[in-house]
C-alpha cells in the first residue's frame, strides 16, 4: 500500500495591505505600492527598537521627515527629486520593519538585497530611478546620519562624544524644528504629516 504524501505547502513571502494591495518581497511590483501603505507603516514602526524617549514611539515616518530636512539644511538648493528619495529612503520599513544597524550586520547580505529590491520598485512607483545616482545616495546618507545624531543625543540615551564617534556632527538645525522633529508625535499625526510632506515633493 503506497503512503500518500501530503502536499507541500509554499511559503508565504507577500503581505496583505490595508488597502488591499498584495506586496510580494521576492518580486515587488511597483502597482502593488501605494503611498499610503507606506505612510501608514511607518507611522507605527519604531526607531531604535523604541528604545526611546518620550510619550509615543519615534517612528521611522517621522525619523524620514527629519532626514529631509536636515538635506534641506545641508543643501539649501537641492533638487525636489532629491528630497523626496530622501523621504522614502526608509520606505521599505513599511513591509520588513527596521531592524538596527547592528542586527543588519548580523544578518549580512541577504537582508540588503531585498531592501534594496523593494526600494527600487518604491522608486518606480514615484517616478524616480530604481537606482539613485552615487551623489544622491551620499547626500541622503549624510543627512540620514546627521538626523541619527539628533535622535541620539535627544532621544535614545546616547552621550554627545559617543554620538559623535557612531554618527558625525550636529548637522545645525535651527532650535523650533529639532524642538518639534525630536518630539516623538502620535502614529496618526507621523502619517498625516508624512503624506504631506510626499503630496508637496511630488508636486
Amino acid at each position: 500500500m503506497t503512503t500518500r504524501k501530503p502536499s507541500q505547502v509554499s511559503t508565504r513571502a507577500w503581505q496583505r495591505m490595508l488597502s488591499g494591495r498584495r506586496l510580494d518581497l521576492l518580486d515587488p511590483s511597483p502597482l502593488d505600492i501605494e503611498i499610503a501603505d507606506i505612510a501608514h507603516g511607518l507611522a507605527r514602526v519604531a526607531r531604535w527598537n523604541g528604545q526611546t524617549s518620550g510619550a509615543h514611539i519615534f517612528s521611522v515616518a517621522q525619523h524620514t521627515l527629519l532626514v529631509e530636512a536636515v538635506m534641506r539644511e545641508q543643501m539649501p538648493r537641492v533638487d525636489i527629486s532629491f528630497r523626496l528619495a530622501a523621504l522614502l529612503h526608509d520606505a521599505p520599513e513599511y513591509v520588513i520593519g527596521d531592524m538596527i544597524s547592528p542586527f543588519k550586520a548580523v544578518l549580512g547580505g541577504d537582508y540588503k538585497v531585498v531592501e534594496k529590491r523593494l526600494l527600487s520598485a518604491i522608486h518606480i512607483r514615484f517616478g524616480l530611478p530604481p537606482v539613485v545616482a552615487d551623489e544622491v545616495t551620499r547626500a541622503i546618507k549624510a543627512a540620514d546620519r546627521g538626523a541619527a545624531y539628533l535622535e541620539a543625543t535627544h532621544l535614545a540615551g546616547f552621550s554627545i562624544s559617543e554620538a559623535r564617534r557612531l554618527f558625525g556632527r550636529d548637522p545645525g538645525l535651527a532650535e523650533p524644528v529639532v524642538r518639534d522633529y525630536l518630539t516623538p508625535w502620535t502614529a496618526a499625526r507621523a502619517e498625516k504629516q508624512f503624506l504631506a510632506r510626499f503630496k508637496l515633493l511630488l508636486g
